[in-house]
């Protein structure tokens, strides 16, 4: 399974939401820069750590128009309680199939007990991938202040 490179247009991926609706990926997020989050679950604290961070900078990423949207194979009723209970702004997808993800992205997947390892993808306007961020296991992840910084920049660079 191939990792996404930078230039690559990020696959076609629908997300399932708390609720019924879904998000179909990366179609849903153009016009914007985007942060794709691939998480452990909510069992695993570093990446509670790094959803919380995301959430912490939202007004910073809102900013430079970077949106963020979060997926793990955590049931739907999984996926609500860390919503609420960490109060989640942006979409966080449920009930993945990791295999499939992985497949479609390069998403490093743990076999027992099956998960997709942390991954993330920092998005063009146009669904096209600028970083991709990939984790073999518990530690190594994207972090929302090196978004923050790269979408600023490219920002300034088009406008100069």
């Amino acid at each position: 399974m191939p990792v996404l490179q930078p230039g690559e247009r990020f696959p076609d991926l629908t997300i399932a939401l708390p609720g019924g609706d879904t998000l179909e990926l990366p179609g849903a997020l153009a016009g914007d820069f985007a942060v794709v989050l691939f998480f452990r679950g909510s069992w695993c604290r570093y990446c509670i750590g790094q959803l919380r961070a995301f959430q912490r900078a939202k007004d910073d990423l809102a900013a430079v128009g970077a949106r963020v949207v979060a997926l793990s194979v955590d049931d739907e009723a999984t996926t609500q309680a860390l919503i609420d209970k960490y109060r989640v702004g942006f979409p966080v997808g449920h009930s993945a199939d990791a295999d499939a993800v992985g497949d479609l992205t390069g998403a490093f997947v743990n076999a027992e007990p099956k998960h997709l390892q942390s991954t993330g993808f920092v998005l063009s306007p146009a669904g096209d991938v600028l970083v991709s961020v990939y984790s073999s296991g518990a530690i190594g992840r994207l972090v929302p202040e090196d978004v923050v910084g790269m979408v600023g920049r490219l920002r300034e660079q088009a406008a100069a």
